[in-house]
């Protein structure tokens, strides 16, 4: 490696060893913790209970086989781009960068969407909102990020294990409230397919995938911490796997008792299920906390997704997809302006005060990242089958294929819930793609994936022996 790229690399470099499995698994969970306290139940309006639940179970199962994929893809190339590295490796400099490009829609624009819903929150809890609620949260949790990862990472755990606390909660109170008559008290429409079970036939099933996806939004992001994890070959495919299992857990919890115990009609309109339930079901008490709870919800997804945009951005900037200078690390190795500039860009985006079309938006760019990333694990096990992998996908190919044809679906499904968030989101693509093809295509910093990565290992060599 030339001394030009040894300098480069060395302004470039994350912390290592900082997470364990555990810390990673939290890191999953926190991703995606607030889909449980709402959203996800506006799919009731769109399908009655019996037809959220097929398009819940639909979405665990294609996250289930996504997760499993990028277990394996995570194992054998450890690099902090996630499913950007694993599409660069399978598909080549440019479906690595419209996969990353697709994954960059969905994380800045998610956590503009968050910060909406905490502004929401926060008005309920204390009675005001506006822009500059906004600008104090990105403030001071890109101010925690700024600090180091390690210390980011345990604020997140603890934020999360509130949010945790208040759904377990009330899940257990509201148990014994739950009456399975309550399940269907969706009228039946005269919609194709329309029964009890079905109220709204199944062009509702399809409308309702993409509040399904609430559930387990943003839990891809796990290997996007790969190089900072203490073993990655093993710490990634069990932190990834241990959160998606929890998250199937919760998601259970969730979709059943809630609107068991306070009603779909209910439930299907309610801005916040969880706390709607406990005070139909007379828990006033306990609504209170969990109402508390639940803007620790909000806050550990906003708080996590912006670490995982950071480390996305600073891998494309990195090998020169996007401009350079946006993945130098400080003396804490932490990523800075990788952090701050997509949240002035999301904070922007916030002040339109449009979360569920923003949220719709990042629906869109997870679902074509699901499907570039499920093609990425089918192509590295055909055209690689030399690849070191120290975990395999359950099912091989079976299960990455199950997952593309399943995102496909979902990403249908967006256009039937809202044709808006679809073209916009289509249209920023378009942008990004103009930007690659036409500038930092002829720009980037190694020409292929396995030059990429060489570098980054003989970067990664020198800095231990400085050390």
């Amino acid at each position: 490696m030339s001394d030009n790229n040894k300098e480069y690399l060395a302004k470039r470099q994350l912390k290592g060893g900082t997470a364990g499995w555990v810390l990673l698994a939290g890191l999953g969970v926190s991703y995606v913790i607030s889909g449980d306290f709402a959203g996800w139940n506006f799919g009731i309006a769109e399908a009655g209970w019996g037809g959220f639940a097929i398009a819940a179970i639909l979405m665990a199962i294609m996250y289930l086989a996504l997760v499993l994929s990028l277990a394996e893809m995570s194992a054998a190339i450890p690099a902090a781009g996630g499913g950007y590295s694993f599409a660069r490796q399978a598909m080549g400099p440019a479906g690595g960068y419209l996969t990353g490009l697709a994954v960059l829609i969905e994380y800045a624009l998610a956590p503009a969407a968050i910060v909406i819903f905490i502004g929401s929150a926060v008005q309920a809890l204390l009675g005001f909102n506006g822009p500059w609620v906004y600008a104090l949260f990105y403030l001071v949790f890109v101010g925690i990020h700024l600090a180091g990862v390690g210390e980011a990472l345990k604020v997140m755990m603890v934020i999360s294990g509130l949010a945790v606390i208040a759904i377990i909660a009330t899940a257990v109170v509201l148990i014994g409230n739950f009456d399975a008559t309550r399940l269907y008290d969706i009228a039946v429409t005269d919609a194709a397919g329309a029964s009890e079970f079905l109220p709204l036939g199944w062009y509702g099933v399809w409308a309702a995938l993409p509040f399904a996806m609430w559930l387990f939004l943003a839990v891809e992001g796990v290997p996007l911490a790969a190089e900072e994890a203490k073993d990655p070959a093993k710490d990634v495919p069990k932190g990834i796997i241990g959160a998606m299992i929890f998250l199937l857990f919760t998601a259970l919890l969730v979709v059943v008792l809630v609107p068991g115990a306070g009603g779909a009609t209910a439930m299907g309109a309610s801005a916040v299920p969880l706390v709607d339930a406990l005070n139909l079901t007379g828990n006033n008490g306990l609504a209170t906390m969990v109402n508390i709870l639940g803007l620790a919800g909000l806050v550990a997804s906003f708080f996590s997704i912006i670490y995982g945009y950071s480390r996305l951005v600073f891998a494309l900037s990195r090998a020169g997809y996007i401009p350079r200078s946006l993945s130098i690390t400080t003396s804490r190795k932490v990523p800075a302006r990788a952090l701050i500039v997509p949240a002035i860009f999301g904070f922007l985006a916030s002040l339109s005060g449009e979360g569920d079309l923003l949220l719709a938006m990042a629906v869109v760019g997870a679902t074509v990242s699901y499907a570039l990333m499920a093609l990425s694990h089918i192509i590295l096990r055909i055209k690689q089958p030399e690849l070191i992998r120290p975990y395999k996908t359950p099912g091989g190919i079976v299960t990455s294929s199950i997952a593309l044809v399943l995102s496909l679906i979902a990403l249908t499904g967006v256009y039937a819930f809202d044709p808006r968030a679809f073209l916009f989101t289509i249209g920023l693509f378009v942008i990004g793609a103009a930007y690659y093809f036409g500038y930092s295509s002829s720009r980037l910093v190694a020409k292929s994936a396995d030059e990429e990565f060489a570098m980054l290992a003989a970067a990664e060599s020198d800095l231990s022996i400085a050390n």
